[in-house]
């Protein structure tokens, strides 16, 4: 697990030392064990690493004495490295160590850009050809886009930029830092940015399952894989299972993130038994909770799994009055507003993770998506003919009506103009539905398609990795998701698979109990007196709202003063996105600034 970066430009200099440090020093929260960047004319190579898989080889950027001019980086893990380095082997190709990215030179020697197809893991990868007349720079991620990719082409020189993370990118001179006009009502519709775009014009994410391919001076050319060949053997517990054991297998300490739902606990479960198999020490699990009285604690259902996994239990107590600070941490690392309050959570979990010394944590992230665990999905199944607006409304921070009373009349007539990002996600699954799809497999093609990645992976991933923490998610390796889409329909709706699995497994209160999100008890804490309500006024102040022109200040007062009378989980939510937005808007203007942006 690493950060990655580089850039390629035909004709262009040797990039300056200088600036390639700034870049390097804006993700090395992330990858803190080896540092190197190799550059040339026109191009650059570079990898923070995070030592995980052969932790004494694998220096980065993988070079092999019998290829010269391929150079390759990666962030993530390549979960049949060993299967690869033995057939690889067998056609003379030779390595120097057991680390799994070093397989990459020689696959790509033997299958050109389409080496892709056959990783197995969570992976973005860049491979550079320098040799004469096969120059060219090729990228790629995983089926599920849980390593993203950030890119910045221009195209004037014809340059194109890649990393890791956004703050890094931004330290490449050259890459424009505008945000996206539409940003605020992506945000409050959606909660997040979607598809390939970042809140930032120019800035683009890879999309899952791509390979995007860079010739000199040219764009990148992006095109999507067919996905990774995997064959789920067995039911459903048999898929979880062979998934969670392997993947709590590492040369560093391994621990579970325990939230007290369903899909936590199935893999705290699973790797709990693993461990006991194995004669391994006691798993150990984390779970994140706020000091004082909050409702919709789930500690107690936490405490529950872990004593009937017998783990090692580590429940975590946040001090409100540190919220301030890990909010403006939490939009630095994630690069663009992400309007859940659950990322103050993940944030400061994974702090605690890395505090007790572990480096590997194994997550439930995925299954709601595969297995139609949210509450829009199944009250869409039910729904008249209007089911897509319903759930495209669901999604939002703010519904449509409240957006629309807020927005300024230009704003509105602007977003009127371009469309919102609403318009076209419920475009999306009406087009779906007229080609034959169900709607469940609609849903859920969108979900695993764009929302995930966007919404919940890039989060996972910015946030652990400000810890320098790997997050491994069973639920979304390929023999899970094959599984999951070969199942009926009723069994993917409303989890009943997973709750099938699980019966055995979890505690009969943790089985029974309603689906509750891992968040911030951000209602409550927006309430007088609340640790957020300064926070919140200072964002929403009327000169912030009225100097970005398209909030309209009184009635942003207005929500605010009702939802202090008489909260509501609504009006929180969007009092909050509107204050992560304002927030992300100041802390953007400032990236440009090389830092070491320590965690």
């Amino acid at each position: 697990m690493c950060r990655i970066l580089g850039s390629f430009a035909a004709g262009a200099d040797r990039p300056e030392p200088a600036q390639l440090a700034a870049v390097s020093a804006r993700q090395r929260h992330g990858g803190p064990d080896e540092h190197q960047v190799l550059s040339g004319p026109g191009w650059s190579l570079g990898c923070d690493r995070l030592a995980v898989t052969d932790p004494c080889g694998g220096q980065q950027p993988y070079r092999l004495p019998h290829l010269p001019g391929v150079l390759a980086v990666l962030n993530g893990e390549i979960y049949n490295h060993a299967e690869l380095r033995r057939t690889l082997a067998a056609r003379g190709h030779r390595f120097p160590d057991r680390c799994d990215g070093t397989v990459l030179p020689a696959l790509y020697a033997e299958y050109g850009p389409a080496f892709a197809e056959h990783l197995d893991g969570m992976f973005a990868v860049a491979v550079l050809d320098l040799r004469p007349g096969s120059t060219q720079l090729v990228l790629a991620v995983d089926d599920m886009g849980m390593k993203p990719l950030h890119l910045h082409h221009d195209p004037y020189d014809g340059s194109t930029r890649f990393a890791s993370e956004i703050p890094a990118l931004l330290a490449f001179e050259g890459v424009r830092i505008s945000p996206r006009e539409d940003a605020l009502d992506t945000v409050l519709a959606t909660r997040t940015s979607f598809s390939t775009h970042t809140a930032l014009d120019g800035v683009d994410v890879l999309p899952p399952g791509a390979t995007a391919l860079v010739r000199p001076g040219c764009a990148p050319v992006v095109r999507r894989r067919g996905p990774y060949r995997a064959t789920p053997l067995g039911d459903t517990q048999d898929v979880l299972r062979h998934e969670v054991r392997r993947l709590a297998q590492a040369e560093v300490p391994v621990c579970a993130v325990t939230s007290g739902g369903l899909d936590s606990g199935l893999v705290t479960a699973l790797a709990a038994e693993h461990a006991r198999e194995t004669d391994a020490p006691p798993l150990h699990t984390f779970h994140l909770t706020y000091r004082g009285r909050w409702p919709d604690s789930e500690a107690a259902y936490a405490r529950s799994v872990a004593r009937r996994a017998r783990t090692v239990h580590h429940e975590v107590a946040v001090d409100p009055d540190e919220l301030g600070s890990l909010l403006t941490r939490t939009v630095r690392h994630l690069g663009q507003p992400n309007a859940d309050p659950i990322t103050l959570s993940t944030y400061a979990l994974f702090r605690a993770v890395r505090e007790n010394g572990f480096t590997v944590a194994l997550a439930g992230d995925g299954a709601d998506e595969l297995f139609g665990g949210y509450d829009r999905m199944r009250a869409a199944l039910t729904a008249g003919p209007d089911w897509a607006a319903a759930y495209t409304d669901a999604l939002s921070a703010a519904p449509r009506l409240l957006r629309e009373h807020l927005y300024t009349s230009h704003y509105r007539a602007y977003i009127a103009d371009q469309g919102s990002a609403a318009d076209r996600i419920e475009q999306e699954l009406r087009s779906a539905e007229v080609v034959g799809a169900d709607r469940l497999t609609a849903m859920t093609a969108f979900e695993t398609r764009w929302r995930l990645p966007a919404y919940h992976l890039r989060r996972l991933d910015h946030l652990s990795m400000a810890w320098a923490v790997e997050a491994r998610l069973p639920f979304c390796q390929p023999s899970v998701v094959t599984h999951a889409r070969s199942l009926p329909t009723a069994a993917r709706t409303g989890k009943r698979a997973l709750y099938e699995a699980g019966a055995e497994l979890l505690p009969a209160a943790v089985l029974r109990r309603p689906k509750q999100p891992f968040t911030l008890p951000v209602a409550a804490m927006l309430a007088p007196g609340g640790p957020l309500l300064d926070l919140v006024r200072e964002m929403l102040s009327p000169a912030r709202l009225v100097l970005g022109g398209k909030i309209r200040a009184d009635r942003a007062a207005k929500l605010l003063a009702r939802h202090l009378e008489h909260p509501t989980p609504q009006a929180a939510l969007t009092l909050w996105s509107l204050a992560v937005h304002e927030l992300w808007t100041e802390v953007v203007q400032g990236m440009r600034i090389p830092v070491g942006c320590a965690a």
